[in-house]
Formats: structure tokens, C-alpha cells, sequence
């Protein structure tokens, strides 16, 4: 009887065992499909239409064409494929305008990463040129180490990259280029 019982677990150990060998076989193309779809953003919006607000005021609109929403990252973003317009308003309600043609925003660093034609102008119509340009949302400042133009009322200065508040009240022209008049 004793044996018996032995015999017993023995072959439903191995009729476990060779159940799970088999079942557990995987098929390479089933394991690439679901790695893919972690690469995939977990939503897609059209027309966005985000307006941000500071204790009752409005403090920023981002409007794009098309976002991709990737929070389902380690390290989560929205990725705006089609450029973005992003108006940032002071306390006076005064509108600074932020264009591109490409756009990232870090949702953990609040970082928005513009690219491509960026455009920024102050409602003073001081204007800053450039293909790649930084924003900090939470210090509210603009910066970039790529060539850079920058226009105001009286002056262009071409220059190797920017460094401001979001109004150009602090703006900086880092490494100025171009020539210059030097009245003696």
C-alpha cells in the first residue's frame, strides 16, 4: 500500500512537471508583440486644448494637434508629434506665445522640451529664434545652449544659446556672435 501511494505521487509529480514544460512553452513573436505594446502610448488625443490655471487665474494654454500620452513610462511624458502653441500670462494678464514644431513634456520634472522652429515672443514683441529651446514650468524660465536670435525694439543678437524668465525681464544672449558697431 505504501508503495502504491508512492508510486502514485511519483507520476503526478512528473504529470505536473511535464504539464508545465510544455505549457510554458513560448512562442518569440507572442513575447515581441506585448514588449511592443509597452512601447506604445497609453492614450492618444486630438485637439488638445489645455488651459492651467494659478489660484483662480490663468496661467498657461497648451494647444496642439495631437498628444501621445506615455505615463505608462518608468520616466512618464506626453509627446506632442505635431508642434505645439503654448501662451504662458503673467499676473497682468499679459500673453507671452511659445511655438514649435515638435514638443515633449516631463510630467516628474515639469520640463517641456521644444523643438523644431521654435518661436517665442514677449507682449513687448521681443522675439527669440531657435531649433531647440528649454521651459521650466516650475521656475518659470527659458533656456537653451543652441544657436539662438534674439530681436527687441532696438537690436538683433545672434548668439550660442539663451537664458531668461519666461517674460525676458533677466534675458541673456549666451555666447554673442556677429558683428558689431563700437563707437569710440
Amino acid at each position: 500500500m505504501q508503495n502504491q501511494n508512492l508510486h502514485i505521487i511519483k507520476n503526478s509529480v512528473i504529470a505536473f512537471a511535464m504539464t508545465l514544460f510544455f505549457a510554458c512553452k513560448g512562442n518569440l513573436k507572442d513575447i515581441k508583440k506585448m514588449d511592443m505594446s509597452a512601447n506604445e502610448p497609453v492614450g492618444i488625443s486630438d485637439s488638445i486644448n489645455v488651459k492651467y490655471t494659478d489660484s483662480g487665474r490663468l496661467a498657461a494654454n497648451l494647444i496642439s494637434p495631437k498628444m501621445y500620452d506615455y505615463s505608462n513610462r518608468n520616466f512618464s511624458y506626453s509627446e506632442f508629434p505635431d508642434g505645439i502653441l503654448l501662451y504662458l500670462y503673467d499676473k497682468q494678464n499679459q500673453r507671452t506665445t511659445i511655438i514649435s514644431d515638435y514638443a515633449i513634456v516631463y510630467n516628474e520634472t515639469d520640463l517641456i522640451d521644444l523643438r523644431g522652429n521654435v518661436v517665442a515672443a514677449t507682449p513687448e514683441k521681443d522675439t527669440l529664434y531657435a531649433e531647440q529651446l528649454y521651459y521650466d514650468q516650475t521656475k518659470q524660465w527659458l533656456f537653451t545652449n543652441l544657436p539662438v536670435t534674439f530681436r527687441s525694439k532696438d537690436y538683433v543678437t545672434n548668439g550660442e544659446g539663451f537664458d531668461s524668465d519666461r517674460d525676458f525681464n533677466k534675458a541673456e544672449v549666451l555666447g554673442v556672435t556677429g558683428q558689431f558697431a563700437v563707437t569710440e
